[in-house]
């Protein structure tokens, strides 16, 4: 019986040595470096991610004011009726009331977003004449603001 040069007659698979097995998988060793890594680059980008997000929301906020104001002045010079914006900080709420019975809308400012100010503001779309020169400041957590104004020459909603 022909016999290898270690002195056994069973022929080793390719890359081992005589005399011990091939292992498969990784060490714990490995897997904590690796964890260690994964979580350290996790709390550096952390932080940006999330402003980020916050600073998004801001805008997506501050486009919702500028279109939700938008509405409520089409509606006022198209149905020729006086509208009634009242902006509720404390609730961080805008509201679109109408002379039109049972016409009510609402926009409420997500997570995170709150509006500037202590009491209410009301503030009145009369058809036909020049709208009033308004700001409405909104802000985040993070302190990053923006402002929705009402231009009284051209009747546009601009956020700053």
């Amino acid at each position: 019986m022909p016999t290898s040069s270690a002195g056994s007659n069973v022929a080793q698979p390719l890359g081992c040595e005589p005399g011990r097995r091939k292992r498969a998988g990784i060490t714990l060793i490995e897997l904590i470096v690796v964890l260690a890594i994964v979580s350290l680059l996790v709390a550096v980008t952390l932080p940006a991610a999330t402003n980020g997000l916050a600073s998004i929301r801001l805008k997506g906020a501050a486009n919702d004011v500028a279109s939700f104001m938008n509405a409520a002045l089409n509606r006022a010079e198209r149905h020729e009726q006086v509208m009634e914006v009242i902006v509720y900080p404390k609730q961080r709420k805008l509201t679109l009331d109408s002379t039109e019975p049972g016409y009510t809308r609402t926009l409420v400012m997500p997570d995170g977003i709150s509006i500037a100010g202590d009491n209410p503001l009301r503030i009145l779309l009369i058809p036909a004449s020049a709208p009033p020169r308004i700001a409405i400041d909104l802000f985040n957590d993070r302190g990053a603001h923006h402002i929705v104004r009402l231009d009284p020459v051209t009747g546009v909603p601009e956020i700053q």
